[in-house]
C-alpha cells in the first residue's frame, strides 16, 4: 500500500479529466450554444483559447482540489461523501472559470451564459466523478477483501477489547483494520490479558509512543474496561501529537443514545472517531497564505523600525539586540524563537524564571517594548519560515511545559497547531507570571483550538492591535 502512488493516481485522473472536460465543453458550446451568422452551428476552430485551456485549466483544478484537501487521505474515501465534495468543488471552480474566461465572450443572448455555465458544470462533474468513482470503488473493494489494511493498535486487553476484535474480524467486509497487537492499561484484580490468545502483546500504556513509532501505526482503537475509563484522557493526550493517526474509542450506551456515535460505514463496528481536523483544509491554506503575506510585508516595510529598536536596545544595556531561545512548537518540535532583548544579559543565570510587573531583570527599554509588544516583532521571521503563525497559542519552554502538564495534562492539545505571536490567552493574560497563571491562560488557548477559524483569528488580531495602541501589554 503506497499512499504516494495512490495520490499520484488521483492527480493524473483529475488532470486528464479536466482536459477532457474542457475539450468536450468547447466542442459542445460550438455545436449547440454558439450560433453562426446564418443561423447554423458556429464553425469549430481549435484556436489559442482552446489549447491554452487544455494546458492551464487542469492546473487550476488540481490547485483547487489540493487547497480543499482532496488528496490528503487517498485510501480513506467514501464514494457518497466524495460525490458531495466533487459537486461543491466543481460548482466553485466553474464559477471562477466562468467569470475568468467566459463572461466577456461574444454571445447572441444571455441565455447562452446560463447554458455555458450549466454545460461546463455537468460535463466536468460527470467526467471527473466517473473516474474518481472507478478508482475509489477499486480501492474500497481491496480494503473490504483485506488486500489493503491499515496498521491498527488496540489499547485494551480484556472483555471489551476481545469482543470488539472478534466482531471486527468476523465481518464479511473488512473495515481495513490490520491489527498488529495490543497494549494493556493496568492489570487489576489479577486478571490476565484475554486478548493475548488473539493478538501479540506489545507492551503497556507507558510504552505507547515507542510502539507507535516502531510499528508505523496508522489507527488506534481504544477498547478499555469501565474501571479503566480514568485513562481515556491520558490516552487522548498522548496521541494528540500524531496528527495522521486515526483514533477511535469504543462507546458506551450513553454515547450511543446521546448521538456521539457517528457511523461512516454500514458494515463497521460502532466507534467514536476523535477528529484531528481543527479547521477545514481551505482555511488552513488561507491561514498560512495570510501568515506568509503579512510577515513579508512587516519584515520589509517595518525594517527601519527594526533598526531603531535595535539601536535603543543596544544603547539601553549591554548585550546583543536580538535574543533567541528554544521553544516547543507544533507536534512537540523544538525551534529557536527570536525577540528583541528586553532583559539584562545573564537574566536566567540562576535558572528559568517567569517575568513579573516589578521584575528587576527587565531593562527600562524592555519595559516600554513589552507594553507595545515591540519585543515580539522579530517573530515574524519565525512565522515566515513556518515555525509559528501570527495567531496561535504562545510557545513555551520544555521546562515550563513539564510543570504545566503536571497540573493540566490537556496542555498537549496546544501542540496540535503552530504557536503564535499573539493568542486568545495572550490577549486575556499577557505574560504569565506564575505556572498557575499559565494554567489559567491555557483554557483560553484550548477554547481557541476548538473554535479555530479565520474569523476568530481576525478578532484576536483586532484586540491585539488595541492592546498595542493603548500600551496595555505587560
Amino acid at each position: 500500500m503506497n499512499k504516494r502512488l495512490q495520490t499520484i493516481l488521483y492527480i493524473l485522473s483529475d488532470c486528464i479529466t479536466a482536459s477532457a472536460s474542457w475539450a468536450c465543453f468547447f466542442v459542445f458550446r460550438k455545436l449547440y450554444i454558439e450560433i453562426g451568422h446564418e443561423g447554423g452551428h458556429a464553425p469549430i476552430e481549435f484556436n489559442d483559447t482552446f489549447y491554452k485551456g487544455l494546458i492551464l485549466i487542469p492546473f487550476f483544478w488540481l490547485l483547487l482540489y489540493a487547497i480543499t484537501g482532496y488528496y490528503k487521505t487517498p485510501f480513506r474515501k467514501s464514494r457518497l461523501i466524495e460525490l458531495g465534495q466533487t459537486i461543491s468543488i466543481t460548482f466553485i471552480g466553474v464559477i471562477i472559470l466562468f467569470f475568468a474566461l467566459l463572461l466577456d465572450d461574444f454571445i447572441n443572448s444571455y441565455k447562452a451564459y446560463y447554458q455555458s455555465f450549466l454545460s461546463l458544470f455537468f460535463i466536468h462533474l460527470f467526467i471527473t466523478y466517473f473516474f474518481r468513482f472507478c478508482i475509489t470503488t477499486n480501492t474500497v473493494r481491496k480494503i473490504q477483501s483485506r488486500r489493503i489494511g491499515f496498521n491498527t493498535l488496540m489499547i485494551g486487553s480484556n472483555v471489551n477489547a476481545l469482543n470488539l476484535y472478534n466482531e471486527m474480524q468476523s465481518q464479511s467486509k473488512s473495515s481495513g483494520n490490520k491489527f498488529i497487537g495490543f497494549v494493556h492499561i493496568e492489570n487489576k484484580n489479577g486478571k490476565g490479558h484475554l486478548l493475548k490468545e488473539q493478538l501479540p502483546h506489545l507492551g503497556e500504556f507507558g510504552d505507547l509512543k515507542n510502539i507507535i513509532n516502531q510499528n508505523k501505526v496508522e489507527e488506534v482503537i481504544v477498547a478499555i474496561e469501565s474501571w479503566e475509563h480514568e485513562f481515556i484522557g491520558k490516552i487522548i493526550n498522548e496521541l494528540q501529537e500524531y496528527s495522521t493517526i486515526i483514533i477511535k474509542v469504543i462507546p458506551d450506551m450513553y454515547d450511543i443514545l446521546s448521538g456521539s456515535v457517528k457511523m461512516n460505514s454500514i458494515f463497521g463496528a460502532p466507534l467514536i472517531e476523535i477528529s484531528h481536523h481543527i479547521m477545514p483544509t481551505w482555511q488552513q491554506v488561507a491561514k498560512r497564505v495570510i501568515d506568509v503575506s503579512v510577515s513579508l510585508i512587516v519584515l520589509i516595510l517595518f525594517s527601519p523600525l527594526y533598526i531603531v529598536v535595535a539601536v535603543l536596545v543596544k544603547s539601553g544595556s549591554k548585550g546583543s539586540a536580538l535574543y533567541n531561545h528554544e521553544r516547543i512548537g507544533m507536534h512537540g518540535k523544538p525551534f529557536n524563537i527570536y525577540k528583541f532583548r528586553s532583559m539584562y544579559i545573564d537574566a536566567e543565570k540562576n535558572g528559568p524564571a517567569l517575568s513579573s510587573k516589578t521584575d528587576p531583570r527587565i531593562t527600562p527599554v524592555g519595559k516600554f517594548m513589552r507594553k507595545v509588544r515591540l519585543d515580539e516583532i522579530p517573530q515574524f521571521y519565525n512565522v515566515l519560515i513556518g515555525d509559528m503563525s501570527i495567531v496561535g497559542p504562545r510557545p513555551e519552554r520544555q521546562y515550563y511545559i513539564d510543570l504545566i502538564v503536571k497540573q493540566a495534562p490537556h496542555y498537549k492539545h496546544l501542540l496540535k497547531v503552530r504557536p503564535g505571536i499573539t493568542s486568545w490567552g495572550q490577549v486575556k493574560y499577557g505574560y504569565a507570571e506564575t505556572v498557575e497563571e499559565m494554567v489559567q491562560r491555557l483554557k483560553y488557548d484550548v477554547l481557541y483550538i476548538e473554535n479555530m477559524s479565520i474569523l476568530v483569528d481576525f478578532k484576536i488580531l483586532i484586540y491585539t492591535v488595541l492592546i498595542v495602541v493603548q500600551g496595555r501589554g505587560k
